[in-house]
């Protein structure tokens, strides 16, 4: 199936709610370990099947120094040696957050993340799986496309011919 070109432009449409919505993605980042941000904003995109997240948060990652080899595993983390307790305990909290018409969010899930982290990181935790459903539902139904820069650099350097 081929890419549909972009249907809407959010943040040119509706600019003073795009930008709250990039300062509560602020506060988050702020409040979330980096490196667990990541594997969070990545397995929640996976679920979602959102394309323009799933390159994003990849491309974040590996800039931040994740290994590959933890990025290709996620999708199978639970099977994985590769991700600590305190990772497993908050990967299974976003799937939850994520799947939360199926899991309602579970007392299991909730409870395992008391071990490894603060009410308060659990709250940020929460909302770090709140904004990642949004921002994956905004890119899905907007049909966004994800061009890595590094990409698009590559691409236009194949067109410029190399000096003499």
């Amino acid at each position: 199936m081929a890419a549909e070109s972009l249907r809407m432009d959010l943040s040119k449409i509706a600019p003073d709610a795009y930008r709250h919505f990039l300062q509560l993605e602020g506060l988050v980042t702020q409040h979330v370990d980096r490196k667990l941000l990541h594997l969070l904003k990545l397995r929640a995109s996976q679920i979602n099947g959102c394309a323009y997240c799933i390159g994003m948060h990849t491309d974040e990652a590996l800039r931040d120094g994740e290994p590959t080899e933890r990025l290709t595993m996620l999708d199978a983390w639970e099977e994985s040696s590769l991700y600590s307790d305190r990772e497993a305990v908050a990967l299974e909290w976003i799937e939850e957050v994520t799947l939360i018409a199926d899991s309602g969010a579970s007392k299991e899930s909730f409870e395992a993340l008391k071990a490894h982290f603060s009410e308060q990181e659990i709250a940020w935790l929460t909302l770090a799986g709140v904004m990642i459903n949004a921002w994956n539902r905004m890119a899905i139904s907007s049909r966004a496309q994800y061009a890595r820069a590094g990409a698009a650099h590559a691409a236009q350097a194949e067109k410029t011919p190399e000096p003499a």
